[in-house]
């Protein structure tokens, strides 16, 4: 199965936080399943990182390295996923969760995330 991380669960990934569901952990540690990370996840923990929101111990060089370490494949933005945003209701406004909406409806992926709105996408998740 191909699983692409909302971006609050890569970085409960990154952190061991305990937050993360044990039937997410199962899923990204099983080695039958490509989990994915996208690209819009690096462009919103930079900004986060920027206004204050949010925080490391490591610099944010080594949420690449993480990623790259644990077999953790960063999905591209690329002009189809912009182009079925244009599709999607407006169930959910926030636009890192919306890309990754698409990129998962695009790439017929799973999604591991906490957020219920997901589930209005009739898209298949995790948590």
């Amino acid at each position: 199965m191909n699983i692409l991380l909302d971006t609050h669960a890569f970085i409960w990934l990154l952190n061991g936080d305990k937050t993360l569901s044990e039937k997410a952990l199962v899923e990204i540690r099983n080695p039958e399943n490509q989990i994915y990370i996208s690209d819009a996840s690096f462009w919103e923990i930079s900004i986060k990182i920027k206004i204050g929101k949010l925080q490391f111990a490591q610099s944010f060089e080594k949420l690449m390295e993480y990623a790259v370490n644990n077999n953790i494949l960063i999905l591209p933005l690329k002009f189809d996923y912009y182009t079925e945003l244009l599709k999607l209701e407006l169930h959910h406004r926030d636009p890192f969760d919306r890309i990754i909406i698409a990129q998962a409806i695009i790439e017929n992926m799973t999604i591991i995330t906490i957020d219920d709105k997901f589930k209005l996408y009739n898209i298949p998740i995790i948590w």
